[in-house]
């Protein structure tokens, strides 16, 4: 990476934490096990929604023991509107068992164990060991900071791997837990999938893809 490119990274970067203070995670819970759930219902899946739903599932089945023993048709009946019902419902009701089962009733905090666990890839794993535990082991890439991260020029890919990789190589350690709450606050509110609001965009100055939109206007 050059010089000016570092540069450029480091301005975007240093506007968007400005801009976006505040951004935080939306999903609502109390403690790792309703994260977890809720993570897992994300996806394909607005925050909106999912809030939606789970303070009635979580009045229902508030922890593992509960959770794995719940009839899977009434959990699918509660997640319905999430979209893939059945398989999320299954995937939590297995996770829920080995929670249980292997890990003493409490959900993991390791990378390597929370991947073991149903519906779980590095996305879920990471948004758990960072609001839940404190623990910062890698950046969460949904559809929001696929998109951003693709569109300032942070990465080329597209698989979500890689993108986190790309994003790992170029974002100090302490903002990676952050870091994916910010792209999403921009993703939400002026990088949008359709039509990106690239006027109003702080780092438009900055955005390849901002200078080749406003170019056709």
């Amino acid at each position: 990476m050059t010089k000016k490119e570092r540069e450029r990274i480091e301005k975007i970067l240093k506007i968007l934490k400005e801009t976006y203070k505040d951004a935080t995670i939306a999903l609502r819970y109390h403690d790792p096990f309703q994260l977890l759930v809720a993570v897992i219902l994300s996806a394909q899946c607005t925050d909106k929604q999912v809030n939606k739903i789970t303070p009635m599932l979580f009045e229902r089945f508030p922890t593992p023991e509960t959770m794995a023993k719940a009839p899977v048709e009434e959990v699918e009946e509660l997640v319905r509107s999430t979209g893939f019902f059945r398989n999320k419902a299954k995937n939590i009701k297995e996770a829920s068992r080995i929670i249980l089962e292997r890990f003493g009733g409490k959900v993991p905090d390791t990378m390597e164990d929370l991947l073991t666990l149903p519906g779980v890839a590095r996305k879920t794993a990471n948004i758990v060991l960072f609001n839940a535990f404190g623990k910062i082991e890698g950046i969460a890439v949904d559809t929001h900071v696929k998109r951003v991260a693709q569109r300032l020029g942070l990465t080329k890919h597209k698989d979500p791997v890689k993108i986190e990789k790309d994003l790992m190589k170029i974002i100090p350690k302490e903002d990676w837990g952050i870091i994916s709450y910010i792209l999403i606050e921009h993703g939400r509110n002026i990088c949008k999938a359709r039509k990106p609001l690239c006027e109003k965009c702080p780092v438009k100055e900055l955005c390849p893809s901002a200078k080749e939109f406003l170019k056709k206007k």
